[in-house]
């Protein structure tokens, strides 16, 4: 259901107090406590994640190292991301990822039918600036040749609600399931009969990420954070039914950083997320990662960047959207999360936004890398681009 006008009030109101507009702004506070303060940032459960071993899928996956970016200058028309050429694009950068000789044997490197699949897509900044339609029905079309049952698919998100606004509906994606933590009933209530919130029906409190600091929220806030206190916990999802995530975030900024594979997987998947925007946000996108949920199971991201923003992100701000008219495309989320920041620094300075790089940036990016997700280094990636063909 549509959210009403008080509804998107109160929704504008959470963005503020979660830290997207802090994450807008051009410094961290996490990095800076932990640059300027000799205790450090808050302590987490980071060792508790790094002490699980490893296995053959985690990350940084089948090519580490390697991005693919495919441009394709006709691949927006009538101002949306058009589906046919968003197809095309995908396919070219999944042969080029994998060299495999078919689209069909490229997918099932990192899927099979038997999977669970999730796409966890990125809808918060509304229509104008959500990971598009269609490269999410391309992903979906490709799996189905691949011979992925339409029903081992799901579409996935923090907000349900906030994905339906998008277009993620069973309308446009029928067959496919929509399914969002934080989720509201047919009356537009976050509350079932007895005054509980339905998303504690949707988190697993066995699985979290723990962090020495914490925020009260008022009653209006609380549905879109889900629980106060020094724990965020994993989306009941992810931990219990997917076997598979795929990652389609955006090709956006987030002050002078970016907010593309990392963020997209750390603040959707884990809830009461606020109090980490204030205090450890670098240290939330490298180190939630790192947990079997998400290590284990991502096996591939995709930025979608015909669409996107050099500026003004993680919101929406139209002067500050453009057409990037490209794919990034790898199994590394640090190599990915890197070679996207690049392009979006080049546009940053280009415009006049900053005049150089900021080392505060690539704090995140870094510190994955040390946590063994993936590389940071650009003179240790293998960046391909290509342009896709009609």
């Amino acid at each position: 259901m549509q959210s009403n006008e008080p509804d998107r009030r109160r929704f504008l109101k959470t963005l503020a107090m979660s830290g997207a507009a802090a994450a807008a702004l051009p410094r961290f506070p996490g990095i800076l406590h932990a640059a300027n303060d000799p205790t450090g940032p808050p302590a987490t459960n980071i060792d508790d994640a790094l002490a699980v071993p490893r296995v053959a899928t985690s990350m940084p996956g089948l090519y580490p190292g390697r991005v693919v970016e495919v441009h394709d200058e006709h691949c927006i028309v009538d101002d949306s991301p058009d589906t046919t050429a968003a197809k095309r694009m995908l396919e070219h950068a999944m042969m080029e990822l994998t060299g495999s000789t078919t689209l069909a044997d490229a997918w099932l490197r990192f899927v099979t039918p038997n999977d669970i699949i999730g796409l966890k897509v990125n809808p918060v900044a509304g229509t104008l600036l959500s990971t598009s339609l269609a490269i999410v029905n391309a992903v979906i079309s490709q799996l189905e040749e691949a011979g992925i049952p339409r029903e081992h698919i799901v579409i996935w998100d923090r907000r349900e609600f906030q994905l339906h606004e998008v277009g993620f509906t069973s309308d446009n994606f029928p067959g496919i399931r929509i399914w969002g933590t934080e989720c509201k009933d047919a009356a537009n209530s976050f509350r079932d009969a007895n005054g509980e919130l339905y998303s504690l029906q949707r988190i697993d409190k066995d699985v979290f990420y723990w962090a020495d600091c914490e925020e009260t929220y008022d009653d209006e806030t609380l549905p879109y954070m889900v629980n106060e206190g020094k724990y965020s916990y994993f989306a009941a999802l992810l931990t219990n039914e997917l076997t598979k995530v795929i990652n389609i975030p955006i090709l956006k900024n987030a002050g002078n950083s970016i907010t593309l594979c990392l963020k997209n997987l750390a603040y959707g998947a884990i809830t009461n997320t606020a109090r980490l925007h204030k205090q450890l946000w670098a240290e939330t996108s490298a180190q939630v990662p790192c947990f079997v949920p998400l290590r284990d199971k991502t096996v591939l991201n995709i930025v979608d960047g015909i669409i996107g923003c050099y500026n003004g992100g993680p919101a929406a701000n139209p002067q500050f959207i453009i057409p990037y008219h490209c794919l990034l495309v790898g199994s590394d989320p640090v190599a990915v999360d890197r070679i996207g920041y690049d392009i979006v620094l080049k546009k940053r300075i280009e415009k006049e936004i900053q005049k150089q790089e900021s080392p505060r940036a690539l704090a995140f990016m870094n510190m994955a890398e040390q946590y063994g997700l993936g590389i940071a280094d650009p003179s240790r990636i293998d960046h391909v681009v290509s342009l896709s063909q009609d």
